[in-house]
């Protein structure tokens, strides 16, 4: 998934993101997913996708916590 991470800095803390290439993509699975039955590798696809975003949000919400400490 070479370029599927951005990193942005908010209020001096680095903040993950996925990039707008992988955001592009999970819009074009959700869209076809509305019209058709997605293959098994576009659902697999989609499933490593919402892997990676729980990851970011895990590692986003323990930056913003050890920046409290």
């Amino acid at each position: 998934m070479e370029g599927a991470i951005s990193i942005e800095l908010v209020e001096n803390i680095p903040i993950f993101r996925a990039s707008s290439f992988v955001i592009e993509r999970i819009e074009t699975l959700l869209a076809k997913q509305k019209e058709v039955a997605l293959t098994k590798e576009e659902e697999n696809e989609l499933d490593k996708y919402e892997e990676l975003d729980d990851y970011l949000s895990l590692i986003n919400r323990m930056i913003r916590n050890v920046d409290k400490c």
